[in-house]
């Protein structure tokens, strides 16, 4: 009788044990599984706000994203990301990327969207869930005044590789050389390198003529039309969360007011 009663006295122990350790195990959990429930979840808006940062792809284009004499980076898409990224409670970081790996960089999650004057174009709206469009654009062609009346055919551009200039230049058959930035372009046209970019023309407005340091170079024809968006993963919620800061800035005045900033404001679409 004895041997029965410490052995039940032992069993009881036994499970009062594995309650405690399975106990253990889920405030583990729950202390440091937020963020994989929230990415396992699918929300993109959840995914963020747990990490703490919205990371933010960009190449260096004034003036949309650029570094002011600070070292902050600063534009009209650097500001609207920031305003976003306020809305969604956490900090905005801004990480410089190839601009032809950026469907890449988004997949793998190394950033949470692509927003440097990104065109609509077929392979970015098959590829991304992207924001409505937010600004019209152009891709132009620069060239060295003494070659304004050049003719384009014999001519050697330098243009972003993966970007609607490339695509523009392609199109028209131009010989090419591919560069990492539309702003390494403008320093080709300027040494030399290259007899003419393609560009965008919100930047063309920014960083060529008078007052800038490309003062002997000038935009001579728009080869495109086009519209900018913003680019987040396929099927991801944070596009249509990001439309509805949009409409809300669109109304209340603070899009336009950033875009005046930057002198952009004829371009900005109304949301």
């Amino acid at each position: 009788m004895k041997k029965k009663l410490i052995a039940c006295m032992l069993c009881l122990a036994m499970a009062f044990s594995m309650t405690a350790c399975g106990g253990d195990s889920k405030d583990t959990k729950d202390a440091g599984g937020d963020a994989k429930e929230a990415d396992e979840s699918g929300s993109d808006v959840d995914y963020i706000k747990d990490k703490g940062t919205l990371v933010i792809g960009i190449t260096e284009f004034e003036p949309m994203d650029y570094k002011d004499d600070s070292g902050e980076w600063v534009g009209f898409d650097a500001d609207m990301a920031k305003l976003v990224a306020d809305e969604l409670g956490v900090e905005a970081e801004f990480v410089v990327i190839d601009w032809d790996t950026k469907i890449m960089e988004l997949d793998s999650k190394n950033i949470d969207v692509v927003w440097n004057g990104m065109t609509l174009t077929s392979e970015v709206t098959s590829a991304m869930e992207c924001t409505n469009a937010y600004c019209n654009n152009a891709q132009v062609v620069v060239v060295p005044e003494d070659k304004k009346d050049a003719e384009l055919a014999e001519l050697t551009f330098a243009v972003e590789a993966g970007s609607a200039g490339e695509a523009a230049a392609n199109d028209k058959q131009y010989n090419m050389n591919s560069v990492a930035s539309q702003a390494d372009a403008l320093m080709e046209v300027k040494s030399g390198t290259s007899d003419a970019a393609v560009i965008d023309l919100l930047m063309a407005g920014a960083m060529i003529g008078e007052g800038t340091s490309y003062e002997d170079l000038i935009y001579t024809e728009e080869l495109t039309t086009e519209e900018y968006g913003v680019g987040c993963r396929k099927g991801s919620d944070l596009a249509e969360f990001i439309n509805g800061i949009f409409k809300a800035a669109y109304g209340d005045g603070r899009m336009m007011e950033i875009a005046e900033t930057y002198g952009v404001q004829e371009a900005v679409v109304e949301q």
